[in-house]
């Protein structure tokens, strides 16, 4: 932009820089040319402003000011040009109110165009670098977001996200689950020109397709080997692999389209990323996208490997439980445990029932913490439990025992468990509480209530309280759980238990629907395992 009162001057200084190979504006006086830049798309800015000192509404200085004040043009380089300012406290004060550069006229053609050719190198060294840090930035907070992602929806959100956001134009992410089932593709459009705030994320779309997708685009680009590669494929060839009736929302991009494959282990699916062709115009943007989809191999193998240990150690938790119920007459029994969610680690939640000379025993207890160990350690006490309660113990002996067992061989470790012996013919029980969530009764009229006598936790080294016996009448419901399915942060938990009651009151009369009923209200998305006992009291079983 030339910004200068004087007709001739502006059109000999216009005339030079269009001769040097310069598209350039002109300005006759500061309104005019702050409104010129004001009124340009941020992609159309001029590079350079060559300004007058002497303007007939304000000061080149002023316009200067201006200029470097507003964020949209503070980099903009100012070139001070003065036929009448020309003295050394003029250049001084052009030079500390924002200018770049300071001529004074007579000034020959040569001086002006090698004066702008440094200011621009330097300008435009500068944006290079200001664009080469906000995308290491965005490859930074892209790379936290994949290795964030808790399964494959989000991680082919968050892989597509930070591709389009990295290379400023559409992209689509392809990745399979870590359980290695399902594929999913991920396909964000750069936002518009409407976007509420320039730095919004774009828009993320999330489909599932056929996992020979994958292969098909590994064959085109990295084959079976590892590391990272990329293609160039046509608009007509991505549509053909990508863009079926399964695919039509990947298909965002209007030319060519650039394919980045990565993959971290020989064997292991890769992951794709796919961006416009012609945003890889430059080596920075491109080392940066073969960094990116790097990472996104790392991160999901890092998911992949989290995935296949959570479901190992939940394959040998479950082989701590009984695989199957005893089926005794006058009581009718269903159980749930569900682990805690996926990023969670597993916890010591167990239940068990025994049939024992003096007639089934219900259990149902916590190890404290949530590792391996508390699951081995929750193993052993339900072994112990059996072998102590076939020996015929009653409940008081079995916790004092098992209190034993804990204090001699797991030092430092608690455990809470509740007993609960039904005699034959189910119309009694005697309970037996240590330290755990009491056992809720519902009467067949659909009263309830807390059996709430209870004794110390296991591993104290203390002695236990004799049971409580308690008649039930027939047709009686008798609940117990541990404390994930009804413990939340920040609710007291006495408010739990009175919400528990009441829709225990109110639940349907079938065990099996009680306890899916339960599930689905209380036990989402919790961070602690959960274990359900439900037994129908004084009723022939089936």
């Amino acid at each position: 932009m030339v910004l200068d009162d004087n007709d001739t001057k502006r059109y000999i200084i216009g005339s030079w820089l269009r001769r040097a190979g310069h598209t350039v504006v002109e300005a006759a006086d500061g309104t005019e040319g702050l409104a010129l830049l004001a009124g340009c798309p941020d992609g159309e800015l001029p590079e350079l402003a060559v300004v007058d000192v002497k303007l007939p509404d304000m000061s080149g200085f002023e316009v200067c000011e201006q200029i470097k004040a507003d964020p949209r043009t503070a980099s903009l380089p100012v070139i001070h040009i003065s036929a009448h300012a020309i003295e050394l406290s003029d250049r001084t004060q052009g030079l500390h109110r924002g200018a770049d550069a300071y001529l004074t006229d007579p000034i020959a053609p040569d001086e002006l165009l090698a004066t702008v050719t440094a200011a621009l190198r330097y300008a435009r060294a500068r944006r290079r670098a200001e664009r080469l840090a906000a995308r290491v930035a965005a490859l930074n907070s892209s790379t936290l977001a994949v290795y964030g992602a808790k399964d494959g929806h989000t991680f082919a959100e968050a892989a597509a996200t930070g591709a389009a956001t990295l290379t400023r134009s559409p992209a689509v992410a392809v990745a399979l689950s870590p359980d290695n089932r399902t594929l999913h593709v991920a396909a964000a459009r750069t936002p518009g020109p409407g976007a509420a705030v320039p730095g919004d994320p774009p828009p993320v779309k999330v489909f599932r397709s056929e996992p020979r997708l994958l292969d098909l685009l590994a064959g085109r680009v990295l084959g079976d080997g590892t590391g990272t590669a990329t293609a160039l494929l046509s608009a007509a060839q991505w549509r053909a692999l990508v863009c079926r009736e399964d695919g039509a929302e990947a298909d965002v991009f209007a030319g060519e389209v650039a394919l980045v494959l990565a993959r971290t282990k020989k064997g292991r699916p890769p992951v794709a990323l796919a961006v416009d062709g012609g945003a890889l115009a430059g080596v920075d943007v491109r080392d940066l996208l073969s960094q990116l989809a790097q990472a996104c191999a790392l991160a999901l193998e890092a998911l992949r490997s989290r995935s296949e240990e959570h479901a190992l150690v939940l394959t040998l938790q479950r082989t701590f439980l009984p695989d199957r119920l005893p089926e005794v007459p006058d009581v009718d029994l269903a159980v749930r445990y569900e682990p805690a969610a996926d990023d969670s680690e597993i916890g010591g939640d167990f239940y068990e029932v025994i049939e024992t000379p003096a007639g089934l025993l219900l259990a149902i207890g916590d190890v404290a913490g949530h590792s391996l160990q508390a699951a081995m350690i929750m193993g052993e006490v339900r072994h112990a439990l059996r072998a102590y309660a076939i020996e015929g113990h009653d409940p008081r002996t079995l916790l004092d025992r098992l209190d034993a067992l804990l204090t001699r061989l797991r030092p430092a470790i608690t455990v809470t468990v509740c007993l609960v012996l039904v005699e034959p013919g189910g119309r009694r029980i005697q309970v037996a509480n240590a330290g755990h969530i009491p056992p809720l009764l519902r009467h067949p009229d659909g009263s309830t209530r807390y059996l709430t006598e209870h004794g110390p936790l296991l591993g104290l080294n203390v002695r236990h309280p004799a049971g409580t016996a308690h008649d039930v009448p027939e047709g009686s419901t008798l609940l117990l759980l541990t404390d994930g399915l009804i413990e939340v942060p920040g609710v007291d938990l006495g408010d739990s238990l009175a919400a528990l009651e009441t829709t225990l009151a109110g639940a349907p009369g079938e065990i099996e629907d009680l306890c899916d009923l339960l599930l689905e209200r209380y036990g989402r998305e919790k961070t602690d395992d959960i274990a359900l006992l439900a037994a129908r009291l004084g009723r022939a079983a089936g």
